[in-house]
């Protein structure tokens, strides 16, 4: 009895600290964007977890996960802009937060032999160096947002992980094939788009 009240006060001090921090940022709309943010970074290991298993219908399921994860990826814009909840740190978490959940799946399809892995490696060696150029920006007090352009990239790039993800024949559309080609288009945008980052970034550096 004594142990089972220890652990029942040990649960409460560990859990209640958490659920007072959830229900403040709840009750302060101003949060609910870097809400969902996070959200989308906390449903990246389920996925990947659900990728091990090359099954036609969780793969389906795995899809509708990254779907509804690139859903929270426009809501959260959406009410920053529509409620000017914009803020330094939501400009620079939620294309992070793109990344992550994109790259990580990306990876997988490379591992699964679904995605070529050069694509994949210059995909990710563009991500990895527009973050490092964000992040020095933010330390010159200066904020990189995303372009139109990029959004289109990442929405060929949502598209292609989708298909790829997939992966079978659905409805008589080849998904593998309409992966690959979304793919080449998104390896396209994401070349050009980091090149404009780099020419932006050193315009911003050179002008102190």
């Amino acid at each position: 009895m004594v142990q089972s009240n220890n652990f029942l006060e040990a649960s409460r001090n560990f859990f209640y600290p958490f659920f007072l921090k959830a229900r403040s940022v709840l009750r302060e709309p101003a949060n609910l964007p870097n809400l969902l943010t996070c959200t989308r970074i906390l449903i990246v290991p389920l996925i990947i977890v659900l990728l091990y298993f090359d099954n036609r219908w969780l793969n389906l399921l795995t899809a509708l996960l990254v779907v509804l994860a690139a859903i929270t990826d426009g809501l959260d814009g959406y009410m920053a802009r529509k409620y000017n909840f914009e803020s330094t740190l939501g400009k620079l978490l939620d294309p992070l937060a793109d990344k992550i959940l994109l790259l990580s799946t990306m990876v997988m399809l490379v591992h699964l032999q679904r995605a070529p892995a050069w694509i994949v490696c210059l995909i990710l060696c563009r991500e990895t160096a527009v973050t490092g150029l964000r992040a020095i920006a933010a330390e010159k007090g200066k904020v990189i947002a995303a372009s139109a352009m990029a959004k289109y990239k990442t929405i060929f790039q949502i598209v292609a992980v989708v298909a790829l993800v997939i992966h079978y024949s659905f409805l008589g559309a080849d998904a593998h094939s309409v992966g690959i080609f979304f793919l080449w288009i998104a390896l396209i945008y994401t070349m050009w788009t980091g090149y404009s980052y780099f020419k932006e970034t050193f315009a911003l550096l050179m002008t102190e």
